[in-house]
């Protein structure tokens, strides 16, 4: 056995391993343990106790790459590696998911869908989020990214009596398969070219060929499809609104970070692994697929009334700009994407947590008329919502505004003016339809100025997503350390 497995091959393996085995511990655990309702607010502990844990494997894996001088951990015969690039998104990974565990107790008993497996699917999505980050062979990729969309497929659809939820899982379930069935036949003429699945070594076949060689071009375009749809970007975006507005407001919010920020995790991979030597092919088509996500992105959001498509038309815009740091390629254009998908976090929770504080018994609190009012109502989500919505738009000094400045700063750097300045004009659409929201808040008024409700764990995700939005904003020094610790050498 021991020639299989190694010490580092299990070091390295471990945030998964404990991710997995915490979930499918979390199924059991509310089957054997805690049958009775009372008992189910033990689980949000049990998934925080997991994160700890997570958190806490992930922390030795930093000290020990500084400690020993060593920029990444090769495990599995180079199926899986543990570097700053997968240290920096799995902290993304581990923030989101107790955010949105915080938030989900009190959402689920309004919904009466207060399940155990609710939250071992949050461990299983983490793990399969793992994978993609850390995955560098095309079989352990696709495995974490089936293990994390099968986990939001059940999600999304977890409102069983509501029908809006039930056809927004069968449409993300059916485009989903689409989508995964041209990147496996993209891996699968990746794995043809060089009789190998680690990306190492079709990197190397890659490099080996004309970058317009058909076969070639072939792998590339089916591989980029896939991607293109895992973010939501046009024009592979269309399961993003029914798939926002339909499932549980708990898990848009998880839907729209974690898997945004796993995917693109994964795309980076891919991106400057295998197809770096293809870069003047895909360059020019992730230009047009950035243009037209913003262009998209914004104009339909312009015309929404539902707050969860509004952000949903919202983060297919964000997806754009953060595709702009990948075309610079640069450093600090590479150091721009991960910095954004960072604010992009705790911006984007932090709205839905909002959205999630409305949701009371007989009243969606999804349309931006349920805002009304609100600063008459619940002040202090008002200023919150504020904020987000200036973060979102990029206004300084809230974290939005970095991580704009560093994609804006890479694309000058690398002489991508025009396109620079089509992103800039669409910052000011989007400032447009974020500030019809804060004027609902703000100016509107609401004719029964009731009081929102919030448990303590509502109260604490609100004022963590919040915090960070504005320290990000006004100290930026060491989350761009983070970043910089996350570029693929």
């Amino acid at each position: 056995m021991s020639q299989f497995y190694t010490q580092t091959d299990h070091f390295v393996l471990l945030p998964g391993l404990l991710l997995t085995l915490f979930g499918c511990a979390t199924l059991l655990f509310d089957f054997w343990l805690v049958p009775e309702a009372r008992y189910k607010k033990l689980l949000v502990g049990w998934l925080i106790a997991a994160e700890a844990f997570t958190g806490a494997s992930l922390y030795r894996h930093t000290t020990y790459l500084a400690d020993n001088g060593l920029t990444e951990l090769v495990a599995f015969r180079g199926s899986l590696v543990m570097d700053g690039f997968s240290i920096f998104f799995n902290w993304v990974f581990l923030a989101t998911a107790v955010i949105v565990a915080l938030i989900s107790y009190r959402y689920l008993e309004i919904e009466g869908e207060h399940h155990g497996e609710y939250y071992g699917l949050i461990l299983l999505a983490q793990s399969g989020m793992f994978f993609l980050a850390a995955g560098t062979d095309l079989v352990t990729i696709f495995v974490g990214l089936e293990l994390m969309a099968i986990s939001f497929y059940v999600m999304v659809g977890f409102l069983r009596a509501d029908r809006r939820s039930n056809e927004a899982a069968m449409k993300y379930l059916l485009l989903g398969a689409f989508s995964s069935g041209f990147l496996v036949y993209g891996f699968s003429v990746m794995y043809g070219m060089s009789g190998s699945t680690r990306l190492s070594d079709i990197a190397a076949s890659f490099a080996a060929r004309d970058p317009w060689d058909p076969i070639a071009f072939l792998a590339l375009a089916t591989t980029v499809v896939g991607l293109l749809f895992k973010i939501s970007a046009v024009p592979f975006h269309m399961w993003a609104p029914d798939a926002y507005e339909g499932a549980p407001t708990t898990v848009t919010a998880f839907l729209s970070v974690g898997s945004k920020a796993a995917s693109f995790a994964f795309l980076m991979r891919i991106f400057l692994g295998p197809l770096a030597a293809s870069r003047e092919v895909w360059e020019p088509i992730l230009i047009g697929v950035a243009i037209l996500s913003m262009t998209v992105g914004n104009l339909a959001a312009i015309s929404q009334t539902n707050v969860k498509r509004l952000l949903a038309y919202s983060s297919i815009s964000h997806a754009g700009y953060i595709l702009l740091g990948l075309i610079a390629g640069n450093d600090t254009g590479l150091k721009g994407v991960a910095i954004y998908v960072l604010v992009y976090t705790f911006m984007n929770l932090g709205a839905f947590l909002v959205i999630v504080a409305l949701r009371r018994e007989n009243i969606i609190g999804e349309d931006v008329e349920d805002l009304a009012g609100l600063m008459h109502r619940g002040p202090g989500y008002a200023i919150l919502m504020l904020i987000f919505m200036l973060s979102l738009a990029g206004i300084p000094p809230t974290a939005g505004f970095i991580g704009k400045y560093y994609i804006f700063l890479s694309l000058m750097q690398t002489g991508h003016y025009l396109v620079a300045v089509a992103a800039a004009l669409y910052v000011a659409v989007a400032i447009y339809y974020y500030f019809r929201i804060v004027r609902s808040m703000f100016v509107s008024d609401v004719s029964e100025p009731t009081p929102l409700a919030a448990s303590l764990g509502m109260r604490v995700a609100v004022a963590v997503s919040a915090g960070l939005t504005l320290a990000i904003g006004l100290y930026p020094e060491p989350f761009l350390q983070m970043a910089q610790t996350s570029l693929i050498r």
